[in-house]
């Protein structure tokens, strides 16, 4: 034991002589760069004032918590036991559950439908022109710049109310934002198997259909099935505001203070939002090729 301990003592006192020897060499190195702490120190306490800022603006105080908090606690005793109080109300509230799945997987589609050749056209390594791949991406910026509430109020008042308004929005939202993913995806791909194809005489088109298609696909079938997931949840938010679905009869529970049937429905979309993240998980996995966790 003696001899371990003092073979440890060697080397702490072999690794402070050699920090030693280098700080002497090097004093720059070991030097306190106070300019650089004082930056740092600068930039927290300007994190810290704009959040104080930001809580006197908003009128945020401990007592409107502590309020908020007792009410969020009342309501809940309220919501409580879920109950849609008829058997015609609960068929009702599934069809609109399935309206909302509608709306969430049309609209899915049609955006994927219309990104997969937009993103073609916005890749380097696709479209030769500069100006046309840059007026692409800008299109895209401009589109998924407005969100898909805002998509759903100008759906409504150019188709009407229900759930065809629901579905161009989220078609109209994910088009762009699939497009970009798209894009990117195809950039990524390796440039051996295009180089492959046109090595062994073919052309352009075909050298997009068997060297770059074949390996997107995964990503893009993943990226597809990630946004109709999402969209479920997106669904239910514009149905709010008249696209439709189960939003709408949620909003009208909450507006006549139907507490219960809030909750029902509520636990309706959280065991709905639940099974088709464990479905698409299984299928994404599946699809790239590696096992779920």
């Amino acid at each position: 034991m003696s001899g371990a301990r003092d073979g440890r003592s060697a080397l702490r006192t072999a690794f402070v002589d050699g920090r030693e020897a280098i700080m002497a060499r090097h004093p720059a190195q070991f030097r306190p760069d106070w300019r650089a702490r004082a930056g740092r120190v600068a930039l927290a306490a300007a994190v810290l004032g704009l959040f104080g800022f930001g809580v006197v603006q908003l009128g945020f105080t401990p007592a409107m918590l502590a309020k908020g908090a007792g009410r969020l606690a009342f309501i809940t005793g309220l919501m409580l036991p879920p109950n849609p109080e008829t058997w015609s109300r609960t068929v009702l509230y599934l069809h609109a559950l399935g309206q909302t799945l509608g709306i969430a997987l049309l609209g899915t589609l049609g955006a994927a439908v219309l990104a997969f050749p937009m993103g073609f056209l916005a890749a380097r390594n696709v479209v030769a022109s500069r100006a046309l791949q840059l007026l692409t991406r800008r299109m895209f910026d401009t589109v998924r710049g407005v969100d898909t509430l805002i998509w759903a109020l100008i759906w409504i008042n150019v188709v009407g109310l229900g759930p065809f308004a629901g579905v161009m929005a989220i078609m109209t939202s994910d088009f762009a934002s699939l497009g970009k993913l798209f894009s990117e995806a195809i950039e990524a791909v390796d440039r051996r198997a295009v180089d492959g194809v046109l090595a062994a005489g073919g052309s352009r088109p075909q050298a997009v259909r068997f060297g770059i298609i074949p390996q997107v696909l995964p990503v893009m079938a993943s990226q597809l099935l990630y946004f109709f997931e999402s969209n479920t949840r997106a669904a239910t938010i514009i149905g709010i505001v008249g696209a439709g679905g189960i939003g709408l009869y949620l909003s009208e529970m909450i507006r006549t203070l139907e507490w219960q049937q809030v909750s029902f429905l509520v636990v309706m979309l959280l065991v709905t939002v639940s099974a088709i993240d464990w479905i698409s998980a299984r299928l994404r996995h599946a699809v790239i090729g590696a096992r779920p966790i």
